[in-house]
């Protein structure tokens, strides 16, 4: 059988240029992501009847970089996160809660709720729980128990927690932190970038990190550790125990956005030696 010699040539070309039998980019896609994630999930039990996920997505060999996905209906942030872990690698912390904020559960009949961000103190659960339903000493304590499993997964040799979120226009941003600001007292300094958006923010308890957060171009806070109100949250239990803590936070939706904020974040840490070190003396996948 005689091959034309049009069709030889064709067929030749894709032997020699295989990539043209595939979109370009599944190529992209294949050759950016360095790391799968080794995944675990743990059911934390509260309440009667109320088990919680919590997940855990190592990239890589070692938890060099940790963040703390708090608040199940904030996608864009671990959207951004994931694809930032699976070029440089690190670990993901999450509570899955069926994409709600506030977390529901029943003791005794009762029905509780309260907000995840707010269950590092006995003082900050007590609040949530009043701001959301009825409040007890037997619910606080029930909220306090998972609030110290969810910090038993953050191993001690992190040096910095990340913690991923996203906020919705205009609600909270850098001039909640300003002058006249409702959070005005909870900041020791304000960097304010006019061509950022003002909803776009690193929150920090380090003032080395917010020095080079902010000269980034970034809006940036630092807390003010010593008079910030005790809520509950993360930060201020990070602030309390003088330990490093940024929060990194978009607007929903903002995906670009967040993964410059984190990459540039992330490129900070390792340049400050405030990169973590691999993981001792925690739960391991």
């Amino acid at each position: 059988m005689r091959i034309h010699p049009f069709l030889f040539l064709l067929f030749n070309c894709f032997l020699l240029f295989p990539s043209f039998a595939q979109p370009a980019g599944e190529n992209l896609a294949m050759s950016e992501a360095k790391f799968i994630p080794l995944e675990k999930t743990i059911y934390y039990k509260i309440g009667d009847t109320k088990t919680i996920p919590i997940r855990i997505s190592q990239y890589g060999p070692g938890n060099t970089v940790f963040c703390f996905n708090m608040h199940d209906n904030e996608y864009t942030a671990v959207k951004a996160a994931r694809s930032v872990l699976e070029l440089q690698g690190g670990t993901l912390l999450r509570i899955e809660n069926g994409a709600q904020r506030l977390i529901k559960f029943k003791l005794k009949g009762v029905g509780y709720a309260f907000d995840p961000n707010r269950i590092f103190s006995r003082e900050g659960i007590s609040q949530s729980l009043k701001e959301n339903g009825p409040v007890n000493p037997a619910a606080v304590d029930a909220v306090e128990q998972f609030g110290q499993r969810l910090l038993q997964l953050i191993p001690d040799s992190i040096q910095c927690i990340i913690a991923l979120h996203n906020n919705t226009e205009g609600d909270y941003s850098v001039k909640s932190y300003l002058p006249g600001g409702n959070r005005s007292t909870d900041a020791r300094e304000v960097s304010s970038v006019p061509s950022q958006d003002a909803d776009d923010i690193v929150f920090t308890t380090d003032q080395t990190l917010f020095e080079q957060m902010a000269a980034a171009g970034f809006n940036a806070i630092l807390q003010h550790n010593e008079k910030v109100k005790q809520d509950g949250s993360l930060s201020v239990y990070c602030g309390n125990i003088k330990r490093s803590y940024v929060n990194i936070e978009t607007e929903h939706g903002k995906l670009s956005q967040y993964r410059e904020m984190l990459e540039k974040l992330l490129e900070v840490l390792s340049a400050t030696n405030k990169k973590s070190p691999p993981v001792n003396g925690a739960d391991s996948l």
